[in-house]
């Protein structure tokens, strides 16, 4: 399944960042300008997320970014197992890797990064969209939207977005 661009969803956009807004001060703690792009790199993650959740089932991970004009890229690496032309699973944990090296390389092309991921909850049982944001001032942010499928209706059900830990990946050194 490919990733594909998505625009971002001005609705879902909102309705993330007031969620990220009650999960804590951190924007506070943040320059504006850095804390603006860091949620606005979380609405685009979740809303494109979702979309492929809703449209695929699933999704591979991906980056966004926001380049030094404003403008949001989307960023994507094929799985390494992809020649093999099977339809098995993907090594997630290796394209992330792929994407974090890829985003270390070119970092001077934009001001703030984020990863897009589908993980597993463990304590909760739940699968979840996890995104981890960074800004080149050393800003970072990250947040988890779990989800599941309504056994009834089949439709995806999503949860509470939470604020989550994250540590610097692109601009590390």
């Amino acid at each position: 399944m490919p990733a594909e661009a998505a625009t971002e969803n001005p609705a879902k956009a909102a309705e993330t960042a007031e969620s990220t807004e009650t999960a804590g001060s951190w924007r506070s703690s943040v320059p504006e300008a850095s804390a603006t792009d860091l949620e606005n790199l979380l609405g685009t993650g979740v809303g494109a997320a979702q979309e492929q959740l809703e449209r695929n089932g699933g999704f591979l991970p991906f980056a966004l970014v926001v380049e030094n004009d404003g403008e949001v890229r989307l960023v994507a690496v094929t799985p390494a197992d992809a020649a093999e032309g099977a339809d098995a699973d993907f090594d997630a944990d290796s394209m992330i890797s792929d994407l974090t090296e890829l985003l270390r390389q070119h970092r001077d092309e934009f001001r703030a990064a984020a990863i897009v991921c589908d993980i597993t909850l463990l304590e909760e049982a739940s699968d979840a969209i996890h995104v981890a944001a960074e800004h080149r001032d050393g800003s970072l942010f990250a947040a988890v939207l779990p989800y599941a499928a309504n056994p009834a209706t089949r439709e995806l059900e999503f949860g509470e977005l939470s604020a989550d830990t994250n540590e610097p990946g692109v601009w590390v050194d």
